[in-house]
């Protein structure tokens, strides 16, 4: 385990610290894993309230440059020539062997200028990846930058008093505004499958947006556990886990990521890192595929654990698993070949050598409820 010394903190460090967080190391930071209730009452309070989560060890990169959307696209297959100004769209970075490098979220901010947030364990790579393709661009990491994300029933009652006009946005829409006349940039996204706003602040001002916000008593700080399961219970790829480079955006089961017009017979079909394999995956399907599972009994199946199919063999893995506190019900996902990915389909997990029964559930296990107007 990393010295904590060595590790970095985020600008709201000392106020976890005040909230009884247990710092733990995570992607290079001392992050808080849960406070003083724990991950299930967290997870249950942003269900039904509002959770502030910290994500300021996420990399926001800013690209801009005459034409960046184009010379982008050859990095990701989105159309981003399409996207709006304040509109944003969910994307992978792909590789020429059809994998994806990282996950991530693009926003137009203007004709030529995009601000992407990055997985925090890939940034560095990302930013020297985005270096390296766009030549002549600038790609300015905003390191100085805190975010803070606000999910969950009641996030958008403390947004429509404090910035009426982030109120207005539809799931996957950002506006600049000022909170209390702290500039911001807030988008409606989130990793939670609640509706919720994802709030990029500066770090200097960022521990008073916080502590405005954390004064409202449908509002707590919520940690990277309570994180974990609710973007579990909602269907949500965590990258290094649920994909990575050897695994396809078909095969994830984020397909619908790609743009139509990057696909077979699109007005710019293709012209991405690994397309030629990528489209043959949309086109004839891919040999394996990322399914949802229920757990019987009450123990969670974790990741790694292996999956067999009645006659013992081996057939798959599980990549993310915990205990969904909203289902009350141990939930995983996982990889299997693609006949037997069919909803229903009963299998085995391999735990401590025990065979564990899980059933191929529809994703997302509990349903997401983004604004979309």
């Amino acid at each position: 385990m990393p010295d904590d010394a060595a590790l970095y903190q985020t600008c709201f460090y000392n106020q976890h610290i005040a909230a009884q967080g247990k710092m733990v190391p995570f992607a290079g930071y001392l992050m808080p894993v849960q406070y003083a209730d724990g991950i299930m009452q967290e997870h249950l309070h942003c269900r039904d309230n509002a959770g502030l989560f910290d994500v300021s060890h996420m990399g926001q990169v800013v690209v801009s440059g005459e034409g960046v959307a184009k010379a982008l696209e050859k990095l990701m297959p989105v159309d981003l020539e399409a996207l709006e100004i304040n509109q944003q769209t969910y994307a992978t970075f792909t590789t020429e062997s059809g994998g994806i490098s990282d996950d991530l979220i693009v926003t137009r901010w203007a004709e030529d200028t995009f601000f992407l947030v990055v997985n925090a364990a890939c940034k560095h790579q990302d930013i020297a990846h985005l270096q390296s393709h766009l030549e002549g661009f600038e790609v300015r990491y905003l390191g100085e930058r805190g975010l803070l994300a606000l999910q969950g029933l009641r996030a958008k009652e403390l947004i429509a008093e404090l910035a009426p006009e982030a109120n207005k946005l539809v799931f996957m829409q950002g506006c600049h505004a000022a909170i209390n006349g702290v500039e911001c940039y807030i988008t409606r996204s989130g990793y939670t499958g609640e509706d919720g706003f994802e709030i990029s602040v500066s770090a200097e001002d960022g521990p008073g947006l916080a502590d405005l916000l954390l004064g409202y008593d449908s509002v707590r700080w919520i940690g990277l556990g309570a994180r974990d399961s609710l973007r579990l219970e909602a269907g949500l790829c965590l990258y290094g886990h649920d994909m990575d480079l050897e695994t396809s955006p078909v095969e994830a089961g984020i397909a619908w990521s790609i743009s139509k017009s990057r696909r077979t017979g699109g007005a710019k079909q293709g012209g991405f890192l690994g397309a030629h394999i990528i489209l043959d995956h949309l086109a004839n399907g891919a040999d394996k595929k990322r399914v949802g599972f229920v757990v019987d009994g009450r123990a969670p199946v974790r990741e790694g654990a292996e999956i067999v199919d009645d006659h013992g063999k081996i057939i798959g893995v599980i990549t993310s698993g915990g205990f969904g506190p909203t289902l009350q019900a141990p939930i995983a996902m996982g990889y299997v070949p693609t006949e037997y990915a069919a909803i229903g389909t009963q299998l085995q997990a391999l735990v401590r050598g025990k065979q564990r029964s899980i059933t191929v559930a529809k994703m997302p296990l509990v349903a997401q409820r983004y604004h979309r107007g």
